[in-house]
């Protein structure tokens, strides 16, 4: 018998806008996916896969890799076959049937990271209503690496408030996040400088905005750690982020315990 269910709000995006005119690939990260879905599981919860359009999420070649699981080859080979076979990452709902359906029986929402979600949750209408739910009831709501941004979302119009962003337009994208539930929150996110050496390596471009900008536009009380990759959590209320890949353990260990804390309270 499980615990609770927990909600994981998986990216479709594929491609990400460059400054220039270009696109570059993009996913989820494998381990930032896998990492805290199967921790999840171990500790007793079932977790349900949604995204936006309903199918499952692209991983980031950049990410499949034992790197990424502090070179453990098993380690690795089981969050492939998790994420390859395993019915929760398969059986992929959408954001909208999972609203229709109720929120109310998920204990917690969490949000992988890779470049993906600051694509398409960051401005989905049904993240932010998710999102807002679990704002009001109070629920464990994690974010990883650059998943944070994906908080946005519960903004009024969230899609204006990106596309003033890409503008470079920063007194409209702050006007436009008047109001945000998450105003005042402390939190972090993947960092500028770490952002300057994804650019470099593997994005080839520059972005329109970098994630910690963005959340301290909209009213986030955002920090990083002065070392880039440097594992690190930030916990306030019911919010809880993780900077960078290095965190997926970290985040996961702080996720259960929150609603080890919050279904005792209910």
């Amino acid at each position: 018998m499980t615990k609770a269910k927990i909600l994981i709000l998986g990216s479709n995006a594929t491609r990400i806008e460059l400054r220039g005119g270009g696109t570059a690939t993009i996913g989820q990260y494998l381990n930032e996916t896998t990492i805290p879905a199967l921790a999840l599981i171990d500790a007793g919860y079932e977790v349900v896969l949604a995204t936006p359009k309903g199918t499952k999420p692209h991983i980031d070649e950049v990410s499949d890799t034992i790197d990424h699981f502090g070179g453990d080859q098993a380690a690795y080979d089981r969050a492939s076959r998790f994420f390859d076979d395993h019915a929760a990452m398969n059986d992929v709902r959408t954001l909208r049937s999972v609203i229709e359906g109720g929120l109310d029986g998920y204990a917690g929402v969490f949000v992988p990271g890779g470049h993906a979600p600051v694509v398409d949750l960051m401005q989905d209408p049904d993240a932010g209503a998710i999102l807002r739910h679990f704002h009001t009831t109070g629920k464990p709501t994690a974010l990883l690496c650059h998943g944070p941004v994906v908080i946005a979302a519960a903004l009024a119009d969230a899609p204006a408030f990106r596309a003033a962003l890409i503008e470079g337009d920063e007194a409209k994208a702050a006007d436009l996040a008047e109001g945000w539930i998450y105003a005042g929150y402390r939190m972090t996110v993947f960092s500028a400088s770490e952002e300057k050496i994804a650019e470099q390596h593997l994005l080839k471009g520059e972005l329109y905005f970098d994630m910690p900008k963005a959340l301290r536009i909209a009213g986030g009380n955002v920090s990083v750690t002065p070392s880039d990759f440097a594992s690190n959590v930030v916990v306030d209320r019911e919010l809880i982020t993780g900077q960078n890949p290095a965190s997926d353990h970290a985040l996961a260990k702080a996720l259960i315990e929150a609603l080890g804390r919050s279904t005792a309270a209910a």
